[in-house]
């Protein structure tokens, strides 16, 4: 029989072994990374200290953002020590703890996503009746849930993946500990890994899609009946953001998890999830800015307030 050593610890690869583009890598994505946390930071701020604010949807949009921020805290703070290091090891413990805050933070924001379409659905459908119908009684334990179920997931596919054996080769060749490159190193038998990333996946996704199209089909028949171009306006400043965000972040997932183990391809995966995990935390921010007439008029206030107390 062969001798077998189990990994104690691993080696992420990471992007590129040119030291002269880790060096550039490292400062571009320190610049992101500062930028993803000003700017959920500054929106969670935004939305806590403007009354205005103070509805459902931006309680919502808050969440998002602490998830976003701590989705890419997970991986960057790890991925800029990598740039200046050479070894690049990782513990087992800490690959584990990687990859359960990693699913953790991407299943809740599936389900926070979902929970925001039929936010606005509720608001955009009935308005009159949308402080009752989406009250702190509604909303708080959808939050809940959404959490409850990122965990219960994450919990799920870590302790599946680390039964496995990893005994061919400890060098994980990706940006952090996913599931879908540590089964690609293991020396066991990992069918049921894949059927349960694959079921999982699948449908958390079917199920979160479908209440966002359905949302969204009864807001386009809401927004067909309006005869105000006002009204009209103002739905498509809300919706539009949200419509975005999720078609971005809905699409990358199925990209990388809903496919046969057999066409995965590790720089191509690398990529995307670079994109999913580090640059979509970065890109709501500006998209739930940018496109919403409310976040803008809120820091236009902000900023007349500081300089007024500053005068």
């Amino acid at each position: 029989m062969k001798n077998i050593t189990e990994a104690t610890s691993f080696i992420l690869k990471g992007l590129t072994d040119n030291m002269e583009l880790q060096i550039i890598l490292f400062f571009l994505f320190l610049a992101i990374y500062l930028f993803t946390l000003i700017g959920n930071v500054g929106l969670i701020i935004l939305v806590v200290g403007d009354p205005q604010l103070h509805n459902p949807m931006y309680c919502f949009l808050s969440v998002l953002s602490s998830v976003d921020a701590c989705y890419s805290s997970d991986i960057t703070p790890n991925m800029l020590v990598g740039f200046m290091s050479k070894s690049k090891i990782i513990s087992i413990h800490g690959c584990a703890t990687q990859m359960f805050l990693a699913v953790t933070f991407g299943t809740t924001e599936c389900f926070l996503l979902a929970a925001m379409a039929y936010d606005r659905y509720v608001a955009i459908h009935n308005p009159l009746l949308y402080a009752v119908s989406m009250s702190p009684q509604i909303y708080v334990p959808l939050i809940i849930a959404s959490y409850a179920g990122g965990i219960v997931h994450a919990i799920i596919h870590t302790v599946a993946t680390f039964r496995l054996s990893f005994c061919q080769s400890n060098e994980i060749k990706h940006i952090f500990c996913d599931i879908p490159p540590l089964l690609a190193i293991s020396c066991s038998e990992t069918y049921i890994n894949e059927l349960l990333l694959f079921f999982f996946v699948s449908f958390i996704e079917l199920v979160t899609i479908l209440i966002v199209l359905i949302s969204y089909a009864f807001i386009l028949l809401s927004i067909l009946k309006m005869n105000s171009s006002e009204g009209r306006r103002k739905v498509f400043s809300t919706c539009g953001a949200h419509l975005t965000a999720v078609s971005i972040f809905y699409g990358t997932i199925l990209f990388m998890y809903v496919r046969p183990s057999s066409n995965y391809s590790l720089e191509h995966d690398m990529i995307v999830s670079t994109f999913y995990t580090i640059g979509i935390p970065m890109l709501n921010p500006i998209i739930y800015s940018l496109r919403n007439k409310d976040v803008k008029e809120a820091m236009k206030r902000l900023l007349r307030k500081h300089f007024h107390i500053k005068h």
